[in-house]
């Protein structure tokens, strides 16, 4: 085909009112399905939302855990189905949907090897909500990654560190999980003490002082125990000493702090001296100088 033909076939193309006309129709309607996908999806989401709020005045509800990560789930689900509806009706104006799902079978087996760790990616997912391992607002360790999940998808899990960086794991990743938000924690603190002090009274001094400072810390489950000599310090240096107490759940490392600092205190008071690092320095007498 010559060049001038083909330029007056473009200018015929471009001259036609009715191809002009026809674009802006099916332009006017992919805006309008976008619109509508964006006002469905503010609409079901409001709606899950009110679900929820509803449900927290009723006498059966799940747990505020379980609840949470419904409720996200529910949202991305929605956000997932109403995209994708909003997908196949815009190809709908450019070619026939109805073949190409029809087809999808033949195709589907080719598809389904290069999809397979989005297959396993979801089942994992699901059997992470169905099975309860842990929920949104959870404090989990997964392999190397460690802090408070914001979300648990179909394909991906989000973790936010106490740092503040959020890591995206891949459902299908997740072969090990350690929950720290299920059960009870144990705050754990280890006082040391000079090798020359008295044992017994030291420990006569902590057992009085972790008597009284329950009722300071709703958090405190029991009253915390003196367990007694942990360790004799390396070098003779010091002598550790170990007490722990219940608490809820993620709260021990504030407990931990605050049974340090007034330990450190009440000792100060007592004279009892926490180890630090000596040097003794010793001076050899030189021999005296022959005549």
């Amino acid at each position: 085909m010559e060049p001038t033909q083909t330029a007056e076939q473009a200018f015929q193309l471009f001259s036609n009112k009715e191809w002009w006309t026809a674009i802006a129709g099916k332009g006017i309607k992919i805006v309008s399905i976008i619109l509508l996908a964006i006002i469905f999806k503010y609409v079901i989401k409001a709606a899950i939302t009110r679900i929820f709020k509803v449900r927290l005045r009723s006498p059966l509800r799940l747990s505020e855990r379980r609840e949470n990560t419904l409720y996200k789930l529910l949202n991305n689900v929605a956000s997932y189905v109403i995209y994708f509806v909003a997908l196949l009706t815009i190809l709908d104006e450019f070619m026939n949907v109805t073949s190409i799902l029809a087809g999808a079978g033949v195709v589907g087996l080719a598809i389904g090897f290069g999809a397979q760790n989005l297959v396993k990616d979801i089942i994992t997912g699901f059997f992470i909500i169905f099975e309860n391992q842990f929920s949104v607002g959870d404090y989990v360790r997964i392999t190397s990654f460690e802090g408070t999940v914001e979300e648990i998808g179909l394909r991906t899990t989000k973790i936010k560190s106490w740092t503040g960086e959020l890591h995206i794991l891949p459902n299908s990743s997740i072969t090990e999980v350690t929950n720290f938000s299920i059960h009870n924690s144990m705050a754990v603190v280890d006082v040391s003490i000079a090798y020359e002090e008295d044992i017994d009274k030291a420990q006569n001094i902590i057992q009085d002082v972790v008597a009284k400072v329950k009722p300071n810390f709703p958090e405190m489950v029991k009253d915390p125990e003196v367990l007694g000599v942990q360790m004799l310090g390396a070098g003779a240096s010091e002598i550790v000493i170990r007490v722990a107490a219940e608490v809820l759940p993620m709260t021990h490392f504030k407990i931990a702090r605050e049974l340090r600092k007034i330990l450190k205190l009440e000792l100060d008071k007592a004279g009892i001296d926490i180890p630090y690092p000596k040097m003794v320095t010793y001076q050899k007498d030189k021999p005296p100088k022959e005549k």
